[in-house]
């Protein structure tokens, strides 16, 4: 495997000069199925982003939780900034969003489009900020310990020589009670030495994409909950030439939520959402495995339990004692097994595999499609 310096320079040269918009991408990892089905407010303001920062996004869609406004988000590999854009909208004038990237090309689309954005969704002042970095040293960049509330990022955290590192940093900056909350791409075992040293397969997010036992591990060692599955899909692989180096090697992608909880102890509850989320009135789903019922009582076990009542969802459930052989629904870790279960819909996963959006960026017609609404 390549060194970290080496795997960074090949990153950035891939999204700096070669791809100049999404038509370029050899495969179609970033247009499969696999995040969570966008509610009206989430289309609405990717929609919105100009479509110059559109043509230079080589993320799928937007990879966002429910119940974000006020709230401070750092985004990872944020690029030309259209999830920044698009969550400057949905936290609204009181909440903020950073972006950090490495790709002085990608950085310069974001700060030219700033004050555009500001201007368009009304705001006194622009509740944006892009800066430079490594998402592997977030504190070189100048972002310090318990400074969010939210950190998400949209198949990004593959591109990185020390994903472990990615997910430490992640949780320093994150406030307790924060949460991390990503989309990526994952294998079942290590790659090989021939997948792993090529520069077009780093670049197109599959050379790094980590074995997902790999993830489990690292964010119990970073300090995390156990990641819950939110919604998993498997790649396919299109592409002769990337086919015949990556043969009969499987890759999903999948998007996972994990907090940052402070040491509690806590036994399992019976919870009851409240509906008062604004386009999640009736049912608020969570992850691949739960979605709640407003006004239905569920049992969920000590871990749910103990995220429900110190994260922002406090506000939003009722929580009262569980019963001791009540039988509880396990969120699943490993998303091949997961395949089956989606939170998209049939006809939002027939989309997908045309892409994540149904017309095509004015920068890059007639070939490529952006990830719009």
């Amino acid at each position: 495997m390549a060194a970290p310096e080496v795997a960074r320079e090949d990153v950035q040269e891939y999204y700096g000069k070669t791809l100049n918009c999404t038509k370029d991408l050899k495969t179609n990892v970033c247009t499969i199925a696999g995040r969570p089905k966008m509610i009206k407010s989430v289309r609405q303001a990717l929609a919105a982003v100009h479509d110059d920062v559109k043509a230079s996004f080589y993320g799928c869609g937007l990879t966002i939780p429910p119940h974000i406004e006020g709230c401070r988000i750092l985004d990872l590999g944020s690029g030309s900034g259209q999830d920044c854009f698009a969550i400057s909208k949905l936290v609204g004038a009181n909440g903020s969003v950073v972006g950090v990237d490495m790709t002085d090309k990608q950085l310069d689309i974001a700060y030219k489009h700033e004050e555009y954005h500001r201007e368009l969704f009304g705001y006194k002042e622009k509740n944006t900020r892009f800066v430079k970095g490594y998402i592997e040293d977030l504190k070189a960049a100048k972002l310090k310990d318990d400074e969010f509330d939210i950190v998400v990022s949209n198949c990004v955290v593959n591109l990185s020589p020390d994903k472990r590192a990615v997910l430490q940093e992640a949780y320093r900056v994150l406030k307790p009670g924060g949460e991390l909350y990503f989309s990526d791409i994952y294998t079942e075992n290590e790659l090989p030495d021939a997948v792993r040293n090529d520069k077009v397969l780093w670049g197109e997010c599959l050379a790094g994409a980590l074995p997902w036992k790999d993830l489990i591990s690292f964010s119990k060692q970073c300090g995390f909950t156990t990641p819950r599955l939110v919604s998993t899909a498997p790649v396919d692989i299109s592409d002769e030439q990337a086919a015949a180096v990556l043969g009969e090697l499987k890759f999903v992608s999948a998007t996972y939520r994990m907090f940052k909880l402070n040491p509690s102890p806590s036994d399992g509850s019976k919870v009851t959402y409240q509906g008062t989320l604004s386009e999640y009135e009736a049912e608020l789903p969570f992850d691949s495995e739960l979605t709640f019922k407003a006004g239905v009582s569920v049992e969920v076990d000590a871990d749910l339990s103990s995220i429900l009542q110190n994260t922002r969802y406090a506000s939003i459930f009722q929580v009262s004692p569980g019963s001791s052989d009540a039988t509880v629904v396990k969120c699943p870790t490993d998303p091949f097994i997961g395949l089956p279960k989606q939170l998209d819909s049939a006809e939002g996963q027939k989309k997908a595999t045309n892409g994540c959006c149904s017309q095509p960026s004015p920068a890059c017609k007639p070939a490529a499609k952006s990830c719009c609404s």
